[in-house]
């Protein structure tokens, strides 16, 4: 796990080089929220499908056996994001496979928003919550994705800079989700400067997708009562 406790220092380049739109939008004492987004090619359901196959995009840097395809992700509630870590080859001892859990599912809405629980890399080793939630939805250009990260509790971190990096870190996950899925929109990092609008536009608010709201407009299934109908007339 060398290399994602050397992230810190690399937070810059990462964003700079990252195609998505990234920022820590708020930040604390002991908590802060990084936000990532970008459109991609692909529709709903491809970006969905590949969202839950982490070994086809998350960085092997960022993983704790340099491996990517060791990952595992669970899409449904109480899943796991996993690692698989491989035993050491040693013909001397027995050796011993071991895991991490990256994080917890929390929700699985597919095609329109996952939702996990867990601290992810150094944060693992602090006393903190993270709720990790990935919302999809269709735009004209494609399908925008954003990432919204959400930490907070006790950490021995400098939140100004661990926000920044973890911030980097995430942009470079969602950067290679939507290389994989044909970047449409970007590129711009979380240290670019935002380039000055047209004067027509200057006083126009940039559009904001709240993961929420995505999840709110999704298209709402069954009541329980339609649901659970047949099982209670015969009561």
């Amino acid at each position: 796990m060398r290399q994602f406790f050397q992230f810190a220092a690399a937070f810059a380049l990462i964003a700079s080089a990252a195609p998505a739109a990234a920022e820590v939008v708020a930040a604390d004492d002991d908590s802060f929220i990084t936000r990532a987004e970008a459109i991609v090619e692909a529709d709903t359901k491809d970006t969905w499908l590949a969202l839950i196959s982490p070994a086809r995009w998350w960085s092997a840097e960022h993983t704790w056996s340099a491996d990517a395809a060791n990952l595992s992700l669970t899409p449904q509630a109480g899943g796991c994001f996993c690692e698989r870590i491989p035993e050491v080859q040693d013909d001397n001892r027995i050796t011993l496979e071991g895991s991490v859990e990256h994080m917890r599912v929390i929700q699985a809405y597919p095609e329109v928003a996952l939702r996990m629980n867990g601290a992810l890399g150094p944060l693992q080793s602090e006393p903190v919550t993270g709720i990790l939630t990935i919302a999809i939805s269709e735009v004209e250009e494609g399908t925008r994705v954003v990432f919204e990260y959400n930490v907070g509790g006790s950490m021995r971190y400098p939140v100004p800079s661990i926000s920044t990096a973890v911030d980097g870190v995430m942009t470079l996950q969602l950067a290679r989700l939507a290389e994989l899925l044909g970047q449409v929109e970007g590129p711009r990092g979380a240290s670019a400067p935002d380039p000055a609008p047209p004067e027509d536009e200057a006083d126009e608010p940039e559009e904001q997708i709240e993961p929420e709201a995505v999840i709110d407009e999704a298209p709402s299934g069954p009541s329980v009562d339609d649901a659970f109908d047949d099982l209670s007339e015969g009561r």
